[in-house]
């Protein structure tokens, strides 16, 4: 699984023109589901994105996650970030899960985030989405655990 975290001070994203859902102060959560990836992905990933410390505390150092500052968190699917542009110049998506196995897995990770006690509105899986945000920084992480990789050096 691969999850890009911006810190924002606001994201909505929409379908057709209308909002499906919206935050202010908290975190865009862009998630691809790859081939193999599990539950226990799923449930790490959103423990990563909840615990992250990337809010700065009173003496501006990177010490709060999104709990701490009770900010919200608004996922999207993307299985773009699975694409790999490694050979040619058009992407190839076949690391990306097929729709039946992502979809679950995407919204165990954002269920789970809510679990933890953050709130968490949704992109429309599927979907063209337009998602319109503004960074807070920037500041962009990426997170990512998938089987036989490994994150920075450690499984």
């Amino acid at each position: 699984m691969i999850v890009v975290v911006q810190r924002v001070s606001r994201a909505c994203v929409r379908v057709g023109g209308r909002p499906v859902g919206s935050i202010g102060k908290g975190l865009l959560a862009l998630a691809a589901v790859e081939e193999g990836d599990t539950e226990a992905q799923a449930d790490w990933c959103a423990r990563k994105v909840a615990d992250a410390r990337i809010f700065s505390d009173a003496a501006d150092k990177m010490n709060r996650s999104v709990r701490d500052i009770d900010g919200s968190v608004l996922a999207v699917s993307q299985f773009t970030l699975a694409g790999d542009l490694r050979k040619g110049t058009r992407p190839s998506f076949c690391h990306a899960a097929r729709p039946e196995a992502a979809q679950p897995l995407f919204e165990r990770f954002a269920e789970a985030i809510g679990r933890l006690g953050v709130p968490v509105e949704r992109g429309v899986f599927q979907a063209m989405m337009e998602v319109e945000l503004v960074n807070d920084g920037p500041v962009t992480i990426i997170i990512r655990r998938s089987p036989g990789r490994t994150v920075n050096g450690v499984d």
